[in-house]
């Protein structure tokens, strides 16, 4: 694992850990939490075919707004490292 010095007038962070180890960083996992906060939470699931055809469901909504999955990848703190 690299690890930055600072030096000069720049501003060098020290991040250890890797995206995949960060759950805030990683786009995947972002897109999840989306799903899960705005057309997945606060329901009991009857079956395992309930999960998957509303969680298609909810992938097909989120696919149906490009704007959307743009504006999460592009979450400005995520950018700051």
């Amino acid at each position: 694992m690299a690890h930055h010095r600072q030096t000069g007038g720049s501003r060098k962070h020290n991040h250890p850990a890797s995206a995949a180890s960060i759950p805030e960083l990683n786009p995947v996992e972002n897109i999840w939490q989306f799903m899960r906060e705005n057309w997945l939470s606060n329901r009991v699931f009857e079956s395992y075919d309930q999960i998957v055809a509303l969680s298609c469901h909810a992938w097909n909504r989120l696919t149906d707004q490009p704007w959307k999955i743009i504006s999460i990848g592009r979450r400005q703190w995520a950018h700051e490292f």
